[in-house]
């Protein structure tokens, strides 16, 4: 009889854990296409920087590994005075570059869709939010996941 609970409460974490999985792939594509819709936004400055292949696939790959590792950053146990959690500035850290970075990719389809060309001082904004949006993101993420491993270790 405990055989099939064990079963049920095993398959029920099998599913969450799936369904995690999924979500983060998600959201990992979401960064993809905003990377790329803010490379191609800044490859139509022309500067051979923003030009290139390498340009526009590290842009891809930071905007997938940020928004695959800043989304969802762990929480610590509660543990403030009088029963008020302290409040987690790694997860305000990552929300301020996901502001950031989502912004920096709605301007950059903006332009494209509406064939808008940007000045060369918001091209510089627009990559420069991007990369720190995603930079705040992938730090917070990390950190967030350290900070949770660090404590699971320490019990």
């Amino acid at each position: 009889m405990s055989d099939k609970g064990n079963d049920r409460v095993e398959d029920c974490v099998l599913i969450s854990r799936a369904a995690h999985v999924v979500g983060r792939t998600g959201l990992a594509m979401s960064g993809t296409m905003c990377g790329t819709f803010v490379a191609a936004q800044l490859g139509r400055a022309s500067a051979e920087l923003f030009d290139s292949v390498g340009f526009i696939m590290s842009m891809i790959l930071i905007g997938t590994a940020g928004f695959y590792l800043g989304i969802d950053i762990p929480q610590p146990p509660a543990n403030g005075l009088a029963g008020h959690p302290k409040p987690d500035l790694i997860a305000l850290f990552g929300a301020m570059g996901t502001f950031l970075a989502a912004v920096a990719a709605l301007v950059s389809v903006y332009a494209l869709v509406l064939d808008e060309i940007l000045e060369r001082f918001w091209e510089f904004v627009v990559g420069s939010w991007w990369m720190l949006g995603v930079a705040m993101q992938i730090g917070a993420g990390v950190t967030g996941r350290l900070r949770l491993a660090l404590k699971a270790a320490v019990r």
